[in-house]
């Protein structure tokens, strides 16, 4: 018998290759926004204890700016002398109420050892003996310091006090710290006055804008 002719196998298809497998992406999960009050966060965690508060802006400090003194009234021959409680050029302090009985020149002047403040002071250390005469004290104030008056006095051997005023209340109470204008400039500042006050405290005579030349006659005048 004439062999079977085997049948022909069919070709194997060769696979395919395979695809590589590429990982699939994760979707990145959107961080949640974590919305803090007072420094506490929302969500899962744990509240943070510590409590963060906004620092407070340092405030500028405003710029110091010097007091306009001006009196509130003027004086007037009869009225009562302001009393004063006041450091001579020596320390000691000088009381208006000590000197009841007596006849009180003050003199106020704007500053020590300059021209026409040496002049007036000159001028009551020479006529001190008449002063005296006449039943008088005097007394020369400024805003200027003890120190500054003690200079001041040493330099011209001053035979009387000079009181300190630096916080200018008694300036202020005897109306002469006023504005003043030199060369176009305004400024506040002691207007050179003088006042005479009696024995029971009243006021005799005020020479307001002070001429030095010749102004301790007239003082005197006022005294007899």
């Amino acid at each position: 018998m004439a062999s079977k002719a085997k049948k022909a196998q069919p070709k194997k298809k060769s696979p395919l290759p395979s695809k590589p497998k590429v990982a699939a992406k994760k979707k990145a999960t959107p961080k949640r926004a974590s919305s803090t009050v007072q420094g506490v966060a929302s969500g899962s965690r744990k509240p943070s204890t510590k409590i963060k508060t906004a620092s407070t802006p340092k405030s500028k400090k405003p710029a110091q700016v010097s007091p306009r003194i001006v009196s509130s009234r003027e004086l007037q021959v009869g009225d009562p002398a302001p009393a004063f409680s006041l450091p001579d050029d020596t320390g000691n302090i000088v009381n208006s109420s000590e000197l009841r009985g007596k006849k009180v020149v003050v003199y106020f002047y704007p500053k020590d050892d300059t021209p026409g403040c040496t002049t007036e002071a000159c001028s009551f250390r020479d006529g001190i003996q008449e002063l005296r005469k006449s039943g008088a004290v005097v007394f020369g104030v400024s805003a200027d310091s003890v120190s500054s008056h003690r200079k001041f006095s040493d330099k011209f051997q001053l035979n009387f006090p000079l009181l300190s005023d630096e916080s200018k209340a008694m300036i202020q109470a005897y109306g002469v710290w006023k504005e003043k204008s030199m060369y176009g400039r305004k400024y506040m500042g002691i207007e050179r006055t003088t006042v005479v006050i009696d024995e029971d405290g009243t006021i005799r005579n005020i020479f307001p804008k002070v001429k030095v030349n010749g102004h301790f006659s007239e003082v005197l005048e006022a005294l007899r």
